[in-house]
């Protein structure tokens, strides 16, 4: 297991149990004590977890974010059997929002597929995807970059989009619950996602089991402005609850 995906692995584990050990961390990895202490030395320093006197215990979620780069290792199979699905929701013709995340980048990568598509992004790794790939028209959103996230936020983008309308938005998002909507750590990001959904006349939510009955920081949609969920996996009862709201839940095979 490499570092990050071990770092990454520690973070679930001790959110799932509120707290852990060294020794529990070094018998669940199989790696070191003093590993494991290089590890929690540098997740505290990232803010994801709050260090204590032989171990770590969880720290409030709703500001905490992983970058891109430790994304990239994090259920990378739920991701691509959800791009496989939300790419057939996309026909020839269409014009699209393609939100920042990894789920979106596996989308952008079936793009092939499609012909006479015309793809928004604010993600400049989805843009240099797409700029490979033969007949994707692809307008690229300004703002400020926000570093770690191989993405742009800001007024520039937003104002962009004001002049826009989409037929389909496809948005990656951090957490997602019956309470909350749609939501993510940061405000400015927030406000940038909100902007993407408002101009689309559909907007799919592409979320990985993980991110469900979970919450972060900034709200970006509520239910009622969801159409439909792509995921991987979902209890029958909170399938039914979604529906019951008007939201088409699709189960990537």
């Amino acid at each position: 297991m490499f570092a990050e995906e071990r770092k990454i692995k520690i973070v679930e584990f001790i959110q799932e149990h509120k707290k852990a050990t060294v020794g529990d961390l070094c018998e669940e990895f199989s790696v070191s004590s003093a590993t494991i202490r290089n590890d929690l030395r540098d997740l505290e320093h990232s803010g994801a977890i709050i260090r204590t006197h032989g171990g770590a215990i969880v720290k409030s979620k709703a500001g905490f974010e992983l970058t891109s780069k430790q994304k990239k290792v994090r259920s990378s199979a739920e991701k691509k059997r959800i791009a496989e699905c939300a790419v057939s929701l996309i026909e020839d013709g269409d014009t699209i929002i393609l939100d920042t995340g990894t789920t979106t980048l596996e989308l952008a990568r079936l793009m092939g597929r499609r012909r006479n598509v015309t793809v928004v992004t604010n993600d400049f790794t989805i843009a240099a995807v797409l700029e490979e790939i033969e007949d994707i028209h692809t307008i690229f959103m300004g703002g400020v970059v926000r570093k770690g996230f191989h993405c742009t936020v800001g007024a520039p983008g937003k104002d962009m989009l004001e002049r826009l309308t989409v037929d389909k938005a496809f948005m990656g998002v951090n957490a997602l619950s019956f309470e909350k909507g749609a939501t993510t750590p940061d405000i400015q990001h927030a406000d940038t996602k909100r902007m993407m959904t408002t101009i689309a006349e559909k907007v799919f939510i592409l979320c990985d089991s993980s991110k469900l009955g979970r919450s972060a920081f900034a709200q970006f949609a509520a239910l009622e402005e969801i159409d439909a969920i792509v995921t991987d996996i979902i209890e029958e009862k909170d399938k039914k609850r979604f529906e019951d709201d008007g939201i088409e839940v699709i189960v990537a095979d």
